[in-house]
């Protein structure tokens, strides 16, 4: 099973990625993951990309495809993944397009999780509060930011997936359960 999940920031991805690992025993494939493990680390690209997070802005395409590419290539994915966060742009899912190509590879689906902007900036803004975990962009302005930078440059996917046939839609203000039977129904029929 190889899955995209799109949605804006806080529609719950990563935790439907998450029950989707659990479910099919194949590696969730997060970007943010693996960017806030380079950022941990204190790494040259860590540090630099923590600064562009926290602007809410997007790491530079040839960084972020590169890091998918390679991380393709290792042996849990060979029976699939869950694509988390990536792509989020058109030159992106190109990128991919031609990567899964060269692999011998192919999508199943991609699930859109839509939700609600006003709820969502809500539910960012309380997460690091119920967590205990700050996060320097969660805070209404950044959210509020990143939600617009969804809307200008990662939306525009649902187009691109729905002209080839893969786009699965679910309402992701509904309850975790509810979203995870949305999206086992959505891929399976």
């Amino acid at each position: 099973m190889r899955l995209i999940l799109l949605g804006p920031p806080g529609a719950g991805k990563g935790t439907q990625a998450k029950i989707l690992v659990e479910t099919y025993g194949i590696p969730q494939l997060s970007t943010g993951d693996i960017l806030r493990s380079a950022i941990a680390a204190r790494t040259p690209m860590g540090l630099a990309a923590k600064e562009i997070m926290d602007r809410g802005d997007l790491v530079p395409d040839h960084v972020v495809n590169g890091i998918v590419s390679e991380r393709l290539d290792k042996d849990d994915c060979a029976k699939g993944f869950v694509l988390d966060g990536f792509p989020r742009t058109i030159p992106q899912a190109e990128a991919l397009d031609g990567m899964l190509t060269d692999k011998g590879m192919s999508l199943d689906a991609v699930v859109e999780i839509t939700a609600d902007a006003d709820v969502l900036v809500s539910r960012i803004a309380n997460r690091a509060k119920e967590s205990g975990v700050a996060r320097g962009d969660d805070n209404e302005e950044v959210v509020r930011y990143r939600l617009n930078v969804y809307r200008e440059q990662t939306a525009p996917l649902v187009e691109f997936y729905r002209g080839k046939g893969l786009l699965r839609s679910v309402d992701g203000m509904e309850a975790v359960d509810t979203v995870t039977e949305a999206i086992r129904h959505a891929v399976h029929g």
